[in-house]
């Protein structure tokens, strides 16, 4: 053939390619980062990376013997606390008040004594009886008259029993008690991280012995039953994908395509990475799209490139 024949057919064929509306990216999971919130050293780890993990799955523990002694001593303080209310609710034993009873007894009969002492010394006058010891009993006798009052005071209070305020006071103290106590329990209980969906575990930065800071990232998992394919739509294409978009999929590696469905697209433009475009791509904008597979027997791996052809 000649070649003035050929060219023309060249370039329609690579006119016909460049027409196919095609969007490049990656496999990807989304994926979930478990942090710890305790500066505690990792005592177990239950887990490899590359394993399936369901929700609720232990993964690793941190140690506990610090919280375990906090939570003592806030059950003591409760207990403690327990024990002072009962005692303000049920009042003052018959006991404490019969010994009230009789102290204000025995102050009354030393009142009498001292009032009869002093009304012989004041019947016997001056010739007998100095003015000294007059006053003397005189103040023998204010006194047991104050211990009276002293002793019938405390006997009233006792009998009135605890005052309802003072009992609120230590309602308010038990229930600031328990939220510390409950706080403590939390902290405990986020010693252990677990798997909080079914997943395939990525990564494990740390190991057994490790103290990682609070905050620190201790596992990175990758939910979904298959990854979804990450890709950027060129500009031209944009007008015709929105969210349930019918698509063909071609992974790297394996020769039969897969069906997919646009699951999410954005609304704004971004840069392409340069991963993702041609020579004649560069430099134009793209929208993120993401898009999900048709379920397969086994789990496809992240990060392998891919081909959208919408």
């Amino acid at each position: 053939m000649h070649k003035s024949m050929l060219l023309p057919i060249v370039i329609f064929l690579v006119a016909c390619e460049e027409m196919v509306p095609v969007a490049v990216g990656l496999l990807e999971s989304d994926r979930v980062e478990i942090s710890v919130e305790s500066f505690e050293p990792i005592i177990a780890i239950n887990v490899i990376e590359g394993q399936t993990v369901s929700a609720g799955e232990v993964l690793l523990a941190q140690d506990n013997v610090r919280i375990l002694a906090r939570e003592a001593e806030a059950r003591a303080s409760i207990a403690n606390l327990e024990a002072v209310l009962a005692e303000q609710i049920a009042g003052p034993r018959n006991e404490v008040i019969e010994a009230a009873q009789a102290t204000l007894r025995a102050v009354q009969v030393q009142y009498e004594i001292n009032l009869l002492e002093l009304g012989r010394l004041e019947r016997l006058g001056a010739d007998v009886a100095t003015q000294e010891r007059i006053d003397i009993a005189r103040s023998q006798r204010d006194a047991s008259q104050a211990n009276i009052e002293q002793a019938s005071a405390r006997l009233r209070e006792l009998e009135a029993g605890t005052r309802l305020e003072k009992i609120e006071q230590t309602r308010q103290l038990l229930v600031g008690a328990n939220a510390r106590l409950d706080v403590i329990s939390i902290d405990k209980a986020r010693l252990i991280s677990l798997a909080p969906v079914a997943a395939i575990i990525d990564s494990l930065p740390f190991e057994i012995g490790e103290r990682p800071p609070v905050g620190s990232v201790v596992a990175v998992l990758l939910t979904g039953e298959q990854p979804y394919a990450r890709v950027y739509v060129p500009e031209a294409l944009r007008i015709n994908v929105r969210p349930g978009t019918q698509v063909s999929i071609k992974v790297d590696g394996i020769e039969t395509p897969f069906a997919g469905t646009v699951r999410r697209i954005a609304s704004e433009a971004s840069f392409t990475p340069y991963y993702s475009l041609t020579e004649s791509d560069r430099g134009r904008l793209s929208y993120l799209a993401e898009i999900t597979l048709e379920t397969q027997r086994e789990r496809l791996p992240d990060g392998v490139p891919v081909e959208v052809i919408f």
